[in-house]
């Protein structure tokens, strides 16, 4: 094993620990963790299995095996990112939601309060 795929697997298995102790301290929920665990697995496999590695990289064009885990890294990250781009655009609908909904309520507490004054 060379060292690049050495230090590849160690970095796999302490992000994988670190994900699994998130979820255990309830400090990130299992529906994100999924696409974290997806990643690392991914990242992980491609660091152990070096043919793969090599075959994947001769099917892209990349000269140098060990760039393609940087190529994989950066996507994973961007699907992660775009998953919570997706979450945050749902969450900022709801939340302007409820917003409103809260102003109604309010505007109408208002309303009964000035009635229960007269």
């Amino acid at each position: 094993m060379e060292r690049v795929q050495i230090v590849s697997v160690l970095l796999g298995l302490c992000l994988l620990g670190i994900i699994f102790q998130l979820i255990r301290k309830n400090r990130l929920l299992e529906q994100y963790a999924l696409l974290w665990i997806l990643s690392a697995l991914i990242l992980l496999l491609m660091s152990a299995w070096r043919d793969l590695l090599h075959k994947l990289s001769a099917l892209v064009g990349i000269y140098y095996p060990p760039s393609a885990l940087f190529l994989l890294a950066i996507l994973c990250g961007m699907m992660i990112a775009l998953h919570f781009s997706v979450v945050i655009s749902r969450l900022t609908k709801q939340n302007h939601t409820l917003a409103q909904e809260v102003a109604l309520l309010r505007r109408e507490v208002d309303a009964l309060k000035s009635v229960k004054k007269s």
